[in-house]
């Protein structure tokens, strides 16, 4: 069997689990999409007055994160990633 097939199915196995575990958080936690959405435009137009960003590329979700680093248990975190082109410089503070 060639190498770079097995290589491709444990990421994607790794990447199901991920995506798996960012789904149940985000239903245990009872945020729904559409707020979650909400969210990303409030966070978009807020960001956008100091840098300019790429809003059709941010991405918000909700997932575990533990709250100490030998914790077991996880807490439910909201997570960003917000692209950033440049700083806008708008008078001053």
């Amino acid at each position: 069997m060639d190498r770079r097939i097995l290589i491709s199915r444990r990421r994607s196995g790794e990447i199901a689990r991920r995506r798996l575990k960012i789904l149940l958080t985000t239903d245990k936690t009872g945020v729904p999409p559409e707020t979650l959405e909400m969210l990303k435009r409030d966070l978009c137009s807020v960001v956008s007055r100091y840098m300019d960003i790429e809003p059709s590329r941010i991405e918000i979700c909700v997932r575990p994160v533990p709250h100490e680093p030998d914790d077991a248990a996880a807490l439910p975190s909201l997570c960003t990633v917000i692209p950033i082109k440049g700083t806008i410089v708008k008078g001053t503070f």
